[in-house]
């Protein structure tokens, strides 16, 4: 027998003794299921299908058989009854579907029984009922029922209502966004006659409805919670936007806390980038942002435009402002970078948003640059080849590095077809080729130059020569007590691009880097380069067409040959990738008989000096620092390595922008001695000088056998070279500091506890625990300051009731180096949304790492919102 609620009552009639039941059933709820009957004993009789006259006769040829009559019509008029006789010996049975649905629901409310009949169509599903009684609790009243109706239809994981408009846009969204459209979820609600019902509860949640007979649509939902998103985070309603805000205060703020928990939901931030993107568009939000400052937009986060607004103020400050001002620009681009649009840890990390970071990197890149350009407004001017060169490793390589880093920004936004970044480009490109690179060539040239300059004698104070590499670093490591030291080479790895990679390894656990410098060789080209950090004696060119350089005798131009030199030495030679290939196990294989591994890695030489892809130099040095870093770590962590060196034969010079016939410096058609002409160098013997040339001799620039065993060079002053053939942008070869300052990162295997690494802690200030407005300021700390091995964090703050967000969610990165605590402090303010709270429960403030979305800790506070309302 079935178990639905009426054959129970059904058989209950028959086991009390009746054997003549009459069931009328007018509006057929139940036809399709009567043929499923089965109750031991009982005969079915349907006068939908038999005639009154024959029905009356079978019941009266077998009396004492019990039966069920079942008709789809109400009980005919007396006078109309065939079956009068045998219905009044019989008895009645009414299957009321909303009673029983009041029963299996477990709803306690009676009330509730003219409710369900008119969710008749609804309830007739077992489907829908079975996910409706997941949720329906025994105090439900016909509101709460619709809700959880319409969440089964949403179908939303939650029968709250943020969990069913959630699930509307989203379906909007993925059908195309088309806002004349109905989405699927409305039309299901329509078609169970529910829909009325959701535009109530849209009333009811966000106090949406349209004036006069205009029936409501998912066009006018939309405007009404992202406009008042908007302009309440603004503080100001364009007049063209005034009769779309939300003029209940509490439902307007709740708006915004709805509109934020979208664009941050993991499931959901999709849907609320596509639907706020057509919102913009039809409201031409962008031309009314042209109006507004980047201090009036910083807390709005409705529109991805906005992002892009604050961008252009900003940019136009960063070019105006001439390096003033700049710790208020970093400020206002902390904030946006905490936002959705352009925060790439939080929800939404698609190639829009890594372009508004790419974005605000190339203006903090711009801004720093232009700050640094400010303090040198006078040029550069040193008072020998030492303060020349310790200024450079101190500081001026920074403008290297920003340059570098701006150009890499630029270039991640560039594929989105954007023009936001172009001006300040021109801007960055003229500062850095125009200004500074001129500049340092000068100043440069005062010290290298003359008849006391660095070129007579190539020596500085303190500062090992790049041909005593081994003997400065490698040896005195053994001394130490280093079983295997391990040499990582890197073509054409400068010092700006070395700073970078320290401070990447020093935020590892396990690993402390520290950066040392060289005077390179000169001139600064590959086969010199690498000759000179090989253990050698003696080094020396040979008189062939290619002025070979050997090693103690030894050619030394191959990986091969290389490794025949170390192995002299209890050393072998090996690339970088072939070691990385063999994995942990047969690399320990392989570095086991040997105590000095030599590595050699070759990026950025090889993209940058090719005229075909010269243009992807800063792509192919950002990712050369990848390649090291991972390197540095595989033999720390797979090889047991605990003594690294990881250094360059030469650096380089590189420009985006072509360079002029004034760039190159013309050597005579009839230069005598010439043996190897090079863009930024030429070796020969018994050449003439050159006024725009620096000329030496390599016994003093490299410590080669003095005689036939050197060579005698020529190279542009500056940033000059020779000739364009195969391409101009990347060079090196000349005495430049981005070609000669050499780095050596000295890695050692630190103490585990030493080395370990931390991010910044965070806590709250003040000391009240009581949200008593609708919006609440929050005060923070970062107690330390970052470091290499105190890291940035960025936290997601939220009230909470329990786990249950009960507030809009918003992030804070806390990245400050300062040493003053007054300079780490950050704020921001929390709505709460709308709704009953005890003002005697505990509720919490909570903060959780916006990578691991880890609880980084939590505060109890007390709502009590009843006296006041900041709205």
């Amino acid at each position: 027998m079935s178990s639905s609620p009426f054959f129970t009552a059904l058989d209950r009639q028959f086991n009390d003794g009746q054997k003549l039941v009459f069931w009328n059933d007018p509006d057929s709820e139940f036809i399709t299921e009567i043929d499923a009957l089965d109750i031991s004993g009982v005969k079915l009789l349907r006068l939908d299908q038999t005639p009154a006259l024959k029905a009356k006769v079978l019941l009266e040829q077998d009396p004492d058989s019990r039966w069920l009559v079942y008709a789809t019509a109400d009980c005919p008029a007396p006078e109309d009854d065939w079956l009068l006789d045998a219905r009044l010996r019989g008895k009645a049975f009414s299957a009321d579907s909303a009673s029983m649905q009041l029963d299996e629901l477990g709803l306690s409310s009676r009330v509730l029984h003219g409710h369900l009949k008119q969710r008749a169509k609804f309830m007739r599903a077992k489907d829908r009922v079975e996910r409706l009684k997941r949720w329906v609790q025994p105090g439900d009243q016909a509101a709460d029922l619709d809700r959880k109706m319409l969440a089964v239809l949403a179908r939303s994981d939650t029968p709250d209502a943020s969990g069913i408009f959630l699930k509307v846009f989203q379906s909007l969204a993925n059908e195309g966004a088309d806002l004349t459209l109905t989405p699927k979820p409305l039309n299901d609600m329509a078609a169970q006659d529910l829909d009325s019902a959701f535009w109530s509860l849209a009333e009811e949640e966000f106090g949406y409805r349209e004036a006069g007979t205009e029936p409501p649509s998912m066009r006018g939902l939309l405007y009404r919670v992202l406009v008042t998103d908007f302009c309440q985070a603004i503080g100001l309603t364009p007049s063209s936007l005034n009769h779309f805000m939300i003029t209940d205060r509490v439902r307007a703020a709740h708006a915004s806390v709805f509109a934020s928990r979208w664009r941050s939901d993991m499931a959901n931030y999709a849907s609320y980038n596509a639907l706020s993107a057509v919102v913009a568009e039809e409201l031409h939000v962008s031309a009314m942002l042209a109006a507004l400052s980047a201090e009036q937009l910083v807390h709005a986060m409705t529109f991805e435009s906005i992002d892009k607004r604050v961008i252009a103020d900003l940019k136009s400050r960063i070019i105006a402002g001439a390096g003033a001002n700049m710790d208020a620009v970093r400020e206002l681009m902390a904030k946006r970078r905490d936002g959705h649009w352009a925060n790439t840890l939080l929800a939404g990390a698609n190639d829009h948003t890594k372009a508004l970071a790419a974005s605000y990197d190339a203006l903090g890149a711009a801004a720093s640059f232009f700050e640094l350009q400010a303090k040198y407004s006078q040029g550069f001017s040193f008072g020998s080849a030492d303060a020349a060169f310790a200024s450079y490793r101190s500081e001026l390589f920074r403008f290297d590095q920003l340059y570098r880093n701006f150009m890499r920004a630029t270039d991640a936004v560039e594929p989105m077809g954007w023009s936001l970044l172009h001006e300040l480009r021109e801007r960055m490109e003229d500062a850095y080729s125009g200004w500074f690179i001129g500049q340092l060539s000068s100043a440069w040239d005062a010290v290298v130059g003359g008849p006391s300059g660095l070129l007579q004698h190539w020596k500085l104070a303190d500062v090992p020569n790049q041909q005593n590499f081994f003997e400065q670093f490698v040896t005195p490591s053994y001394s130490s007590g280093a079983k295997r030291v391990y040499v990582v080479i890197s073509d054409a790895f400068r010092f700006e691009a070395a700073e970078e990679l320290t401070s990447t390894l020093n935020s590892k656990n396990r690993v402390k880097a520290r950066l040392e410098t060289m005077l390179g060789v000169l001139p600064s080209y590959t086969t010199l380069g690498m000759a000179s950090l090989l253990p050698h004696k003696q080094l020396a060119y040979r008189s062939n067409a290619a002025l070979d350089v050997t090693v103690d005798g030894m050619a030394c131009a191959t990986l091969e040959q290389r490794s025949a030199v170390l192995g002299r030495h209890g050393g072998v030679a090996i690339s970088r990738d072939e070691l990385m290939e063999k994995g942990k196990l047969g690399g320990r294989d392989f570095v086991k008989p040997h105590q000095l591994v030599y590595i050699y890695h070759d990026h950025i030489d090889a993209i940058g000096d090719k005229r075909s892809t010269e243009g992807k130099t800063f792509e192919a040095t950002e990712q050369a620092v990848r390649e090291l870093q991972e390197l540095v770590s595989f033999i720390i962590n797979n090889l047991n390595g605990s003594t690294i060196f990881v250094t360059a034969d030469h650096g380089f010079l590189y420009q985006e922008s072509a360079l002029e016939d004034a760039d190159r410096s013309k050597v005579e058609d009839a230069m005598p001695g010439v043996i190897k002409p090079k863009k930024r160098y030429i070796l020969g013997r018994g050449m003439w000088p050159m006024s725009g040339a620096w000329t030496g001799n390599t016994s003093i620039t490299a410590g080669t056998e003095p005689g036939e065993g050197s060579v005698d060079f020529l190279v542009p002053k500056g940033a000059g070279r020779f000739h364009f053939v195969g391409g101009a942008r990347f060079v090196h070869g000349s005495a430049m500091p981005q070609e000669i300052v050499v780095p050596v990162i000295v890695v050692k295997e630190g103490d585990a506890e030493k080395t370990r690494i931390k991010t910044v802690d965070v806590s709250q200030l003040g000391s009240s625990n009581r949200i008593v407005t609708n919006k609440q300021r929050f005060e923070f700390i970062q107690t330390e300051a970052v470091s290499d091995r105190v890291l940035p964090v960025t936290l997601m703050f939220s009230i909470r009731d329990g786990d249950q967000v009960v507030s809009d969610e918003q992030a804070l990165t806390f990245d400050s180096a300062s040493p003053l605590m007054e300079e780490r402090k950050r704020s921001l303010m929390l709505t709460i949304q709308s709704g009953d709270y005890d003002r005697n429960k505990d509720y919490f403030l909570v903060a959780r790492d916006a990578k691991t979305k880890a609880e980084a800790w939590r505060t109890t506070m007390r709502i009590d919102l009843a006296f006041s309302n900041d709205f």
